[in-house]
């Protein structure tokens, strides 16, 4: 009955030397330097010997080497030196003495210890700019708190700036093991990473009312000639929409259930989880805005990565009216036999699902997850392929860049991953209606953007290789709970210590 879903192949994703002059020059000016001193030195000696303290003429010279000339009227020519007298920098000739002589009384009479306190210096202050001020990062002091460039020059950096308390995860005891997002799109390029071919091994259904069937009733029929809805208003039924409960891990049991129902072996499985998971961990490679967080717990040598769904926002009626587009879409874009022709779209429920069980291997990890699939077609052979169903705005010169970065990204990765080979994307205007609808193979769409140079599919592979490698090498033991995080400031995954495991996954083992 379940067949693969791809018919392709595996895919692979002396330097002083400079200064010799100067340190020459500088020699030559210690060695004149040095003859002044000498020739000071010899002049001081000479007025040491001498009884009366006066200069003798005769024992000093002049710092170019000639000697002074003699004296006149009994007084004697001051030395020049570099401008300053002689007496100036040595001081007063008049009355000189050894200062630590024996019979120097004053020295003899001096205490061993100051009986004067040790003085203490102020503190240092920064001199550089005295109108800083306290705060603020111009030359006028204010009151406005700390400013967003760092600080400039030789100054010390600050730890954590730009962050708060909350963003230092490195000090929550939780805290396990990261994977800093530090590699280039070159360096993960290099990595080509074979994934494997998706098979289908299983699959479930849950209808409207919530109950879980092991077969596939609610998979619905595409329906080929959708070019002749253009211009339908996707508003049409919006009052009695039933919006989809948040069933958290027991949406995850229901996989699980399904996995026990068709006896599918895990010996040789490392991870078992949703697509959503895995759409999450690929599109990280080049989305960095985005949190996201899931529960990873080992149990018998498999990993299973459970969905958490993070806080949001309240929703505005906005908000709610466009997710319904999208629902409103899909029942436009499939068959439905309890619908008459022509008869409007009313009643969508967005709780009814169907969900494949595929296999597939990504570089060395064997991966079992399960998919949501919004409707199939077939081939005139008669064999089976699913169609993925996406609604966008109507692009434009200003949104196209943006829609091939992002949005076709994550169009790709999710069909992708699941072996989908054809998405149908139903365009709008901001007032909900159906403007135009294009077809897109999966595996075009790498072409499309590969001259471009938005992004490479085969860097999103190679990074959720790292990202599995870190989840499975941390998880060394059995019965080990963690939680793998993707939250601001956005540059690091976090592995941290989860407390609990749910349910659904102990009742599973």
């Amino acid at each position: 009955m379940f067949s693969c879903l791809w018919d392709f192949p595996e895919q692979d994703v002396d330097i002083f030397g400079e200064l010799e002059g100067q340190d020459n020059h500088g020699d030559g000016a210690r060695q004149s330097s040095s003859s002044l001193s000498s020739s000071s030195s010899s002049s001081r000696s000479s007025s040491n010997g001498s009884e009366g303290g006066e200069t003798s003429s005769g024992g000093s010279a002049s710092a170019s080497g000639s000697s002074s000339e003699g004296e006149d009227n009994g007084e004697e020519v001051e030395k020049k030196v570099h401008g300053y007298e002689e007496g100036d920098l040595f001081g007063s000739n008049s009355d000189e003495k050894d200062l630590f002589g024996s019979d120097n009384e004053d020295y003899c009479k001096t205490l061993a210890t100051s009986p004067f306190p040790v003085p203490v210096l102020p503190v240092i202050r920064n001199t550089n700019n005295q109108n800083r001020g306290n705060f603020g990062r111009g030359r006028w002091q204010n009151d406005r708190g700390a400013g967003i460039l760092p600080r400039p020059g030789p100054y010390p950096q600050r730890h954590n700036y730009g962050y708060g308390s909350k963003f230092n995860y490195r000090h929550d005891e939780r805290f396990v093991s990261e994977l800093k997002l530090t590699k280039s799109e070159e360096t993960l390029s290099r990595n080509a990473l074979r994934f494997k071919r998706p098979c289908e091994l299983a699959c479930y259904s849950r209808v409207e009312g919530g109950d879980v069937h092991f077969d596939d009733r609610s998979l619905r029929l595409f329906k080929r000639l959708i070019t002749e809805d253009v211009g339908a208003d996707l508003n049409e039924g919006y009052d009695t929409f039933i919006e989809k409960k948040d069933l958290g891990s027991e949406g995850f049991g229901d996989l699980l259930a399904a996995i026990r129902n068709r006896n599918i072996p895990l010996g040789n499985i490392h991870f078992v989880t949703f697509r959503n998971n895995l759409n999450k961990i690929l599109a990280t490679a080049y989305i960095r805005n985005e949190a996201w967080e899931m529960g990873v717990h080992k149990r018998n040598g498999v990993v299973y990565l459970d969905v958490h769904k993070l806080p949001e926002r309240p929703k505005s009626d906005l908000d709610r009216r466009r997710c319904y587009w999208g629902y409103c879409f899909e029942s436009l874009a499939t068959e439905d036999p309890r619908r008459a022709d022509g008869e409007g779209i009313h009643h969508v429920d967005a709780n009814a699902e169907y969900c494949s069980v595929i296999k597939t291997k990504l570089g060395a990890h064997r991966i079992l997850m399960g998919a949501e699939m919004d409707c199939c077609d077939s081939t005139d052979d008669g064999r089976r392929f699913y169609v993925e169903l996406k609604t966008s705005r109507e692009l434009d010169y200003h949104t196209e860049e943006r829609y091939e970065r992002e949005k076709l990204l994550k169009f790709w990765i999710q069909s992708f991953l699941a072996g989908v080979p054809y998405i149908v994307i139903g365009f709008r205007d901001d007032g909900g209606r159906l403007v135009r609808t294009e077809r897109l193979r999966t595996k075009d769409i790498t072409q499309r953007v590969k001259m471009k140079n938005y992004w490479q599919g085969g860097v999103c592979l190679a990074f959720a290789d790292e990202v599995l490698c870190l989840a499975l090498w941390n998880s060394q033991g059995d019965y080990e709970d963690y939680i793998l995080q993707f939250a601001p400031p956005f540059n690091r995954l976090e592995l941290l210590q989860a407390q609990s495991c749910p349910d659904a996954i102990s009742n599973h083992v």
